[in-house]
């Protein structure tokens, strides 16, 4: 982790009656919530973790899973976030490209991104006062 990473998110993890090689242990739901932050994808932070999309919404749906759905819309929150800068950043400062010519680096070529921009005013970040529950 270094200075710039966010901190990592707390939560209670979901009790499970029986523990299975293949199940959501505390470690699992620990990153499956680090890999949500980082993807802003339920369906890749679960293949990351070696589970289901909906498996991970099943364990979402469980009684005793609050603190563990808290987390989840945070982490998908951070993403979104996260996402936003990066496109605003891309429409706004532009983005180099390299140009190639017969395979042989010629040159860069600097434009805006105004599908980044577009991208980024779809779908902004909501302010977690904002957000409906």
């Amino acid at each position: 982790m270094n200075d710039s990473d966010p901190p990592p998110i707390a939560f209670t993890t979901v009790p499970m009656a029986r523990a299975r090689h293949d199940g959501w242990s505390a470690e699992r739901q620990q990153r499956f919530i680090v890999a949500l932050g980082e993807t802003g994808s339920v369906n890749a932070a679960a293949r990351a973790v070696g589970s289901t999309r909906t498996s991970a919404y099943r364990l979402r749906g469980r009684p005793g899973a609050e603190s563990f759905a808290s987390a989840w819309d945070n982490a998908l929150s951070r993403a979104r976030a996260e996402r936003f800068d990066t496109l605003f950043e891309r429409a706004t400062a532009g983005v180099l490209v390299p140009r190639r010519y017969r395979g042989e680096f010629v040159g860069t070529r600097h434009f805006h991104d105004n599908a980044a921009g577009l991208a980024a005013l779809r779908d902004p970040p909501v302010p977690p006062h904002l957000r409906q529950r």
